[in-house]
């Protein structure tokens, strides 16, 4: 046997492993909220700007 050849095989292995964790992770196991907040926080800051001005009249 030669050692590339399982080195190479378990790598794959691995690599196809992590991608299908990440596909779980992201897809399966509806991390929407997560995301959503993720989504929101540049605009962070212009909506407390946009709650202190309202909240000043």
């Amino acid at each position: 046997m030669n050692i590339s050849i399982d080195a190479s095989s378990i790598m794959t292995v691995v690599s196809f492993l992590t991608f299908v964790g990440i596909l779980v992770w992201t897809f399966i196991l509806h991390r929407g909220s997560d995301f959503d907040k993720a989504a929101r926080t540049p605009f962070a800051d212009e909506e407390d700007m946009e709650n202190e001005e309202h909240s000043h009249v």
